[in-house]
């Protein structure tokens, strides 16, 4: 586990000819200080602050949290504006350092501030935090300090995070409801097996008579529920914790991505938004003037599906060897034809970064469409689904006493 610390400061405030006392949240006292200077303080003395308690913010080695799309797009759009209205980089950092609501981001630009003040070009200082800022924006960054056009280069990274952030959002919205509705079943079933079944039992010892096998089953799992229910928190606990420091390893990636492109209500959602995502991406470095073979290394880091990422390196070979660009588009199975097809349009009429922005603008377009196609389908899925499950409950409860009603009559007659 690790800290984050805070430090108190001293300093002198050169303009104002005054002492400045404060405290600042930083990675290393060498970040402290070099927050100061871009603020125009001259440090005096810096000490960590010891936290204790409530105040301790602790980091769980593979749960740490990772900045959200979003507040990249957020940060990316305001540096573009800031360095378009011609404020220096150091300047343009130490503000963005104090606005940033996102903690994460904000101790990675203190770090980023620190290297570029040490000599570190901003592209080289943003490439050494890999675990926050991907290599789309490290890239496109570095072509635009090396173009001359940053501020352009930044409003295209802010541009394409918020294209990501709004796909991230729509697929949300598509399966939070089926999330919960699995999740209430899940806890109704564990909620009749543990308390309600217990009271049926009592019910039908007093009645007399053999329970029918369903009732039984259900009567074995309530009477074991005391361990299965310990056991199953501890297996999906342990899946958990096994998933997040194994999903991202490349044995994992080559069975999961796949299958994710092949399931059968996402399997089309996820294609839809992995096109998406490689047209979008491909389309904005080749119109910021990545090279070819360089944006298509980026972008097949980028698509987050190794099943891409692998039909990306064959493009990229393809190129490489002076070949199509389409062609293996098509023999991938992964790419739906008609994106070969635009794509095989675009490399003869020279105009490939707009027929990629355009298969971008469908396949977003897409997307939406399906994300609410799908919430409108799951949901009677679902209801059927939760009505066998906990009717099939309620059934083999009442069975013993439709059987005893069946016997009393029999004697009666």
């Amino acid at each position: 586990m690790a800290l984050v610390e805070e430090f108190k400061y001293t300093a002198i405030d050169a303009a104002a000819g005054a002492t400045v006392k404060g405290t600042i949240e930083a990675a290393s006292e060498t970040a402290v200080a070099g927050k100061l200077r871009a603020q125009g303080l001259t440090p005096i003395d810096i000490a960590a602050l010891s936290r204790t308690g409530l105040h301790r913010e602790i980091k769980v080695p593979g749960f740490e949290r990772r900045v959200k799309v979003k507040s990249l797009a957020i940060f990316a759009n305001q540096m573009a504006g800031l360095i378009n209205a011609g404020l220096p980089l150091m300047r343009t950092l130490a503000i963005l350092i104090e606005q940033t609501d996102d903690k994460v981001l904000q101790s990675a630009l203190v770090a980023v501030q620190t290297d570029v003040e040490s000599g570190q070009s901003f592209s080289a200082a943003l490439a050494r935090q890999p675990r926050i800022f991907p290599p789309l924006l490290i890239n496109l960054v570095r072509v635009g300090e090396t173009g001359g056009f940053l501020g352009d280069s930044l409003t295209a990274v802010a541009k394409a995070y918020r294209s990501e952030a709004e796909l991230q959002d729509k697929v949300r919205s598509a399966t939070t409801y089926p999330v919960i509705v699995l999740i209430i079943a899940l806890v109704a079933v564990i909620g009749m097996v543990t308390f309600i079944v217990p009271i049926f039992e009592g019910m039908f010892a007093s009645l007399g008579g053999s329970l029918p096998l369903p009732t039984q089953i259900l009567v074995t799992l309530s009477h074991n529920m005391i361990w299965i229910l310990p056991l199953l928190l501890v297996v999906l606990g342990g899946a958990w914790i096994w998933w997040v420091r194994n999903r991202h390893t490349e044995a994992v990636r080559r069975v999961v991505d796949p299958f994710k492109l092949r399931m059968p209500v996402f399997g089309k959602l996820s294609t839809k938004i992995a096109v998406a995502r490689f047209s979008r991406n491909l389309s904005m470095m080749l119109v910021a003037g990545v090279p070819l073979l360089q944006a298509l290394s980026i972008v097949g880091q980028a698509s987050n599906n190794w099943a891409i990422e692998r039909a990306v390196q064959d493009v990229q070979e393809s190129v490489r060897q002076g070949k199509s660009f389409s062609a293996p588009l098509a023999k991938s199975g992964v790419f739906p034809a008609m994106v070969s097809q635009m794509v095989s349009v675009g490399e003869e009429s020279g105009t490939l970064a707009e027929m990629l922005g355009s298969i971008a603008d469908f396949y977003e377009a897409e997307v939406q469409a399906a994300t609410e196609q799908l919430t409108s389908t799951i949901e009677p899925i679902l209801i059927v689904l939760m009505g066998v499950v906990i009717g099939g409950m309620v059934l083999a409860l009442y069975m013993p006493i439709f059987s005893i009603y069946g016997e009393l009559n029999s004697q009666a007659g």
